[in-house]
């Protein structure tokens, strides 16, 4: 891979590291619900991603204009994701939720550039793909082994479980749908501040209803609006503009596959600070992370974009 590559990959590894922090501040909130905590964290944060680039929305607002289908599609994306990630946590529970919205977007990606461009999938790609799938199972078979979960078995239990792997599945292609997005408005010539911005910004306006509705419990306590501020700023904003910035450097099939990593943090964090316990079968999925990441960064090539 070369220097572009590599800067990119650090970047999206980074941003899954910042994303891997959201299920353990979530449980500093306990009485928020998955509605309001994702059009928080994804809205606020995505309409900072429009504020700074204003500059760049306006001195590509032609091209903008002429790619409007894109930012709208990449837009409905970023408005569903949240909601239907954070509710999948909640019916599925978390380990299932989350495993299963983030094993499943490097799939929809790899089929959209696959279908859309015509894109033949490097045997790399596939290989780090599955193994990245695979460390993702073995923490989610680790979880309900271990009874990690049971704190949210009364929203998973019985037929809400169903639900919930149907939203995740959600999750997965709306995510992979606006890193596609974006990834689209690159390669048509338009800066990565002006991609992400548009579809970010709009995207989170299409939140705030949401917000609106149901964001009341996060001014209920000190705590809560803590979370949210936290996660608006540092996982979403921060995070985002990473992910963009690795975006301008990778297919956007290899940074969803490197944000599989997010899985590994979340456990890990959950061992370290919430104080749950993984197995060895866990921590084995926890290293194959690692063969993801060598995998793409050793046999990914990719030509810079726009930046």
């Amino acid at each position: 891979m070369n220097r572009d590559g590599m800067l990119g990959a650090a970047a999206v590894t980074l941003t899954s590291i910042l994303w891997g922090t959201t299920g353990t501040a979530a449980s500093f909130a306990p009485t928020v619900g998955p509605l309001a905590i994702g059009a928080a964290a994804l809205g606020i944060g995505g309409m900072l991603q429009g504020v700074i680039a204003i500059p760049s929305l306006i001195s590509q607002r032609e091209l903008l204009r002429a790619n409007w289908k894109t930012v709208v599609l990449g837009a409905l994306a970023v408005g569903l994701y949240p909601l239907a990630f954070y509710s999948s946590m909640r019916l599925a529970g978390v380990a299932v939720g989350s495993v299963i919205s983030l094993a499943t977007a490097p799939l929809f990606s790899g089929m959209l550039e696959r279908i859309i461009e015509r894109r033949p999938l490097s045997s790399t790609w596939m290989l780090a793909a599955a193994l990245g799938i695979l460390g993702s199972v073995l923490l989610c078979v680790s979880d309900l082994a271990s009874g990690a979960h049971n704190a949210h078995s009364a929203h998973g239990a019985g037929s809400a479980v169903i639900p919930g792997i149907l939203l995740a599945l959600v999750a997965g292609a709306t995510y992979a749908s606006y890193s596609w997005a974006v990834k689209h408005l690159l390669t048509q010539g338009l800066p990565r501040p002006a991609a992400m911005g548009s579809v970010f910004a709009l995207g989170g306006v299409l939140l705030m209803p949401v917000l609106v509705l149901t964001g009341g419990p996060i001014l209920a306590s000190r705590n809560s609006l803590l979370v949210a501020v936290y996660m608006a700023l540092i996982p979403m904003f921060l995070g985002y503009l990473l992910f963009g910035y690795g975006l301008a450097r990778l297919e956007a099939s290899t940074a969803t596959t490197i944000t599989l990593l997010e899985p590994a943090v979340a456990a890990v964090l959950a061992v370290l600070v919430v104080g749950e316990r993984l197995s060895i079968l866990g921590w084995v999925g926890v290293s194959l992370f690692a063969v993801v990441l060598i995998l793409i960064m050793r046999g990914s090539s990719t030509q810079r974009l726009p930046s």
